[in-house]
């Protein structure tokens, strides 16, 4: 039995912070509170912020690696990079690309989704497209979009191992409300990239759609006379992504969302690209050039912008400042929301006894000091000394 006492924490449970320790017992929370001790090693977190890991599931690569080109090895160097930044857990999102290409991809999500890591967990895929809106592709190669196709999701999802956790349509399409019907059972469903009317969309979203993607990006948006799929969105109690880089939202957007969705309903996604701990310059996102300056990423020969350089230890540090509003209330953001969404808040996304030890040490600046994926150190900052 493998244990270690984190103790002199500021740990983050129920919406507050308490003062105690926390002990790990092979790979589990195993208890926490005043009081805790055990013969085992000990870590002093000398009152730093311990909370549950980040999870990001919207996210195209990062630190040189493109999802679409990665290999197990490439989707185990982004997984590093993420833990550095506070993410404990990951979905791979593969944009709309060639089936064979796809299929790769999926391919090499299910042999490193689940395996011991040395960085935050590849949890499984996120499907963006190929079922998708032209008129609202964003960065989606158009030629490469088609209408609704369960065999085709059935297929890649196959590919994967059963590894696609999430998949994005656009409501419109031909095909995609049987699609949701169908498949809102065994994946989760969002819907965006999409001009879908209102009727059209609270179809999809009665039929089992769980979520929005880049919510107001790449999407149409409200009017008094027709809501459209962003009323829909925002009536609805489905979850919000949100990109909260200051540039895909203003502030202001930000905080009207929360205002509008509360606080358990928005899920903080990064959806960065190769780019991310990168300099600007020459990048890729799937089959697309990408510039990125001064870090904002925009397809090379059209200038829209096309993901995004950001980080969960950044987008946490931005809630806050753009909401003025504790680090505690925004939390939820990028731990519960995202992991009651996926369906795993049994065993990610809090602390809680008997819950995988996903955690994050972060300084009062709420830079992040240390992360432990599955009760093991797998980044420390300054080498040692957490």
């Amino acid at each position: 039995m493998e244990k270690v006492l984190l103790q002199n924490a500021c740990f983050y449970k129920d919406g507050r912070f308490s003062e105690g320790n926390l002990l790990i017992k092979d790979g589990k929370i195993e208890a926490l509170g005043i009081g805790i001790s055990a013969d085992c090693e000990v870590v002093d977190l000398d009152g730093a912020y311990l909370v549950p890991g980040f999870l990001d599931v919207h996210t195209h690569g990062a630190a040189g690696v493109d999802v679409n080109a990665a290999d197990v090895a490439g989707l185990e160097k982004i997984g590093k990079f993420f833990a550095s930044q506070g993410t404990t857990g990951w979905l791979a999102s593969v944009l709309t690309d060639t089936e064979e290409q796809t299929t790769w991809c999926l391919e090499q999500i299910r042999q490193a989704s689940g395996r011991p890591t040395e960085g935050a967990q590849l949890l499984g895929a996120h499907l963006e497209g190929p079922f998708l809106a032209s008129e609202y592709k964003g960065a989606m190669p158009e030629h490469l979009l088609q209408q609704g196709n369960i065999g085709l999701f059935r297929k890649y999802q196959a590919a994967a191992g059963g590894t696609v956790r999430y998949i994005t349509v656009s409501p419109e399409v031909e095909g995609v409300p049987e699609m949701v019907e169908t498949l809102s059972k065994e994946v989760r469903i969002a819907i965006g990239h999409s001009g879908a009317d209102y009727a059209s969309s609270m179809h999809c979203i009665r039929n089992g759609a769980s979520s929005c993607t880049h919510t107001f990006n790449a999407m149409r948006l409200f009017h008094q006379h027709e809501p459209a799929i962003m009323g829909a969105v925002l009536e609805s109690d489905i979850y919000c992504e949100a990109i909260c880089d200051g540039r895909h939202l203003h502030p202001a957007t930000v905080r009207m969302l929360l205002k509008a969705k509360g606080y358990d309903r928005v899920i903080a996604v990064t959806d960065s690209i190769m780019a991310a701990g990168l300099p600007d310059g020459d990048y890729k996102l799937g089959v697309n050039d990408i510039v990125v300056e001064d870090g904002d990423a925009k397809l090379a020969d059209t200038g829209v912008r096309a993901g995004s350089t950001l980080t969960t230890g950044r987008a946490l540090r931005n809630l806050v400042h753009f909401t003025g509003q504790p680090v505690e209330r925004v939390l939820p953001l990028l731990t519960e929301n995202p992991a009651r969404m996926l369906g795993i808040f049994g065993r990610k996304g809090s602390l809680e006894p008997g819950k995988d030890a996903d955690l994050v040490v972060l300084d009062k600046a709420l830079q992040v000091k240390a992360t432990y994926v599955g009760g093991r150190a797998v980044y420390v900052r300054d080498g040692r000394n957490v």
